[in-house]
């Protein structure tokens, strides 16, 4: 597999951690703080890069267990954070009390909810018999790449357009898990 190849397929693995990047950045309070940039970037990379070696370790046993229903898992995932950060734009709280998606739990169900196809693409490489370290790892910097660049993007969308960009950024993460099932069905 080229280098190119290899490249193309990582963008397009990231194209659902750029998407949600987007949304957590538009939501995100901390205004000058490069932390949850950095956190959410590190995580969504590293579970890309992650689950590809683990697809490609677990070969058919897992891959095949979950793939029935692995789309079910991240539409619920991305539904269940979408909503809450829906919710959230329509509060009239403060910032200082509204929840940062870039730690815990939410930063988990997002990492497995946009890193589940790179299990599969692990699984495939293991079938045609294909190394996967190298790929994993590009996989996993592209990602990276792709986040970091979604936050700030989403972070600009938030000073023109306020609130209602976290509004937006939740239907957005609600919209790609309905993409996901749509693929799947």
């Amino acid at each position: 597999m080229t280098l190119i190849t290899i490249f193309l397929l990582a963008v397009g693995l990231g194209v659902d951690a750029f998407s949600v990047a987007i949304g957590i950045g538009a939501g995100n309070n901390q205004k000058k703080s490069w932390q949850p940039v950095l956190r959410l970037s590190i995580t969504f990379g590293f579970f890309q890069f992650a689950m590809a070696l683990i697809g490609w370790l677990a070969g058919s046993t897992v891959v095949e267990m979950i793939g029935d229903f692995d789309h079910w898992i991240a539409f619920a995932l991305l539904a269940l954070i979408g909503g809450k950060m829906i919710w959230e734009g329509f509060e009239k709280e403060s910032d200082e009390n509204k929840a940062d998606q870039t730690r815990g739990w939410p930063l988990f169900m997002l990492s497995i909810a946009t890193s589940i196809d790179s299990l599969a693409v692990g699984f495939s490489f293991s079938i045609l018999k294909n190394e996967i370290l190298f790929p994993a790892i590009i996989i996993g910097i592209v990602c990276f790449l792709m986040t970091a660049v979604g936050m700030i993007f989403g972070k600009a969308l938030a000073k023109i357009f306020g609130r209602k960009v976290e509004i937006l950024g939740g239907l957005v993460l609600i919209a790609i898990g309905v993409k996901i099932i749509i693929e799947h069905v």
